[in-house]
């Protein structure tokens, strides 16, 4: 009776999307009596929604047996279809192929599979787009898409748009890969989807609109996978990237404080079991230290997010560049553009661009901008016409060409404001300084610098706000080195002078020197002053 109580509540809870108690309450009647097919795949569900994949492919893998013991072909290729799909997203690529392989024997024995039997070639259309064989994707996701709406699927048709939706970006064709990928959206927005591929499509689809530079999708897609996550409050997969994603989009904004935020919150989820979050979440913490100018915080968290087999790129060239490495910042960017698909080398081309003016390659850099711009006119953005308005004005200044780089310069400030992002807005305002400055014009100069600067100080933008002190030549509080961020950074953990020097190979006497530089900018007097300014200030 007891047994039965537990699995109805188990039953109730899934459908109620209450996963962890239904993970509890189906787990304990499996490990009392066992549980059917179903039940089993339930399971697998409730296990997968709540960070523990390998329980769900142990449960996905024992429902596949039973319904091939009840003689339920269909269930049987069902579950092993799924399987093929979880293990991929796990990285278990050998496995997959083999599940894979078992629910296409399994269809292609039935008389009438339906939309079966196009369910089952998911898994390979995956592999071939992984493996980078876009245009074999496109067909593969084609003929799967004519099953299902042939068969009236829309779990299925959902989620065939998204992986057609990416293999068109992939094989160049954008316009028509968003225009699937709205498709897929608007399935889950409307409902029409299960919770797990709901998920998929969401956390898979937001991260191609912001490589397109496409903030208005960005932000209408993550807005659905946000409520969607926030109506499951057990719910732990995909809420890590989720958060990880808002993360990103508020940085742009310049609410960098509730960035930090949304990052804390993917980081506890990454470690709750989220494991989609692995890159995006200690990414997006890096990114919030770069700009805050907590450097060697910044390092360490763009070492976690390769950890995980992804490059923290452009993130991680750009900290070099604010460090002065840029010979290392050169060489880590061109090497990731050489070898980027088309869609990311396009995303990494404006950091590639601002560190080639850096590095005084202007040619290179004048190669890159005519690349981004691209003849790609079916797929410009608000925020790519301010990216590539941007960038110009960069490798004007770079050649020397001040009045036509105002121009681009103002045009990138007027851009970006309209986007709704002030930093690169401001970012703007002193490379039209810049350029207003060559030109003679100091007092107009300086007020776009002062613009500048205002903004810097409203999202917290120390490099910025250094920077920008040192070219106006007004040391002010506040306005510390990219040096001195790191010297306060390390007193602020407890750290002699002697083991700052050491972490920094800096003598005792130099960092004495940055502590008394650093004293001075912020009006304060003491070590435990320093601590709370930089915890007070976001640098740790």
């Amino acid at each position: 009776m007891i047994i039965s109580s537990d699995l109805d509540a188990g039953r109730t809870a899934a459908a109620d999307r209450r996963w962890a108690d239904a993970l509890e309450l189906l787990a304990r009647v499996d490990a009392r009596v066992g549980l059917g097919a179903s039940d089993l795949e339930m399971l697998a569900t409730a296990a997968l929604l709540r960070g523990e994949p390998r329980v769900s492919v142990d449960a996905l893998s024992r429902a596949y047996s039973a319904h091939l013991g009840a003689q339920d072909t269909a269930g049987a290729a069902r579950s092993a279809g799924w399987l093929a799909l979880n293990l991929i997203e796990q990285g278990d690529f050998t496995n997959s192929v083999m599940w894979a392989a078992r629910a296409m024997r399994i269809a292609g024995a039935m008389a009438e599979p339906g939309a079966l039997a196009g369910f089952v070639r998911l898994a390979p259309a995956v592999g071939q787009l992984g493996s980078g064989n876009a245009a074999e994707a496109v067909h593969s996701f084609e003929e799967i898409l004519d099953v299902a709406e042939r068969a009236g699927d829309r779990e299925l048709a959902a989620f065939t748009r998204l992986g057609l939706g990416k293999s068109l970006i992939e094989a160049g064709s954008p316009a028509e890969g968003f225009a699937c990928l709205d498709l897929a959206m608007a399935a889950v927005a409307a409902g029409d989807v299960p919770p797990l591929p709901s998920g998929v499509i969401a956390c898979a689809s937001v991260p191609d609109a912001l490589l397109a530079f496409d903030l208005e999708r960005a932000d209408a897609w993550t807005a659905v996978l946000a409520q969607w996550c926030g109506e499951q409050p057990q719910l732990i997969a995909f809420s890590g990237q989720c958060h990880a994603l808002e993360a990103a989009l508020l940085l742009v904004r310049g609410a960098w404080a509730e960035a930090s935020t949304a990052v804390d919150l993917a980081l506890s989820r990454f470690r709750a079991g989220d494991y989609r979050a692995i890159w995006g979440a200690p990414y997006q913490l890096g990114e919030l230290a770069r700009l805050r100018g907590a450097f060697h915080s910044a390092e360490e968290s763009y070492r976690r997010a390769a950890d995980s087999g992804w490059e923290a790129q452009p993130g991680l060239s750009l900290l070099h560049l604010a460090l002065g490495r840029t010979a290392r910042a050169q060489g880590e960017i061109r090497r990731s553009a050489a070898g980027a698909d088309p869609v990311t080398r396009r995303f990494l081309l404006p950091a590639l661009i601002e560190i080639e003016v850096a590095a005084g390659d202007a040619a290179s850099a004048r190669r890159a901008l005519e690349e981004l711009r691209g003849p790609i006119p079916d797929t410009a953005t608000p925020m790519l016409d301010a990216t590539v308005a941007t960038a110009d004005a960069r490798v004007l200044l770079g050649e020397g060409r001040a009045a036509e780089a105002l121009e681009a310069a103002r045009a990138a400030a007027h851009a970006w404001g309209a986007v709704g992002a002030p930093y690169e807005a401001a970012r703007s305002r002193v490379l039209a300084g810049h350029a207003r400055r060559a030109l003679g014009e100091t007092e107009a100069a300086r007020a776009d610098f002062e613009a500048a600067r205002a903004v810097f100080l409203e999202v917290g933008a120390e490099p910025a706000l250094a920077d920008l002190a040192a070219l106006m030549g007004d040391r002010r509080s506040g306005a510390l080195t990219a040096r001195e961020l790191e010297v306060l950074r390390l007193v602020s953990t407890g750290l002699t002078n002697r083991g700052i020097g050491a972490k920094l190979s800096l003598s005792e006497k130099t960092v004495a020197r940055h502590l008394a530089n650093i004293f001075g900018k912020l009006g304060i007097s003491t070590r435990a002053a320093a601590t709370a300014y930089a915890y007070e200030n976001g640098l740790v």
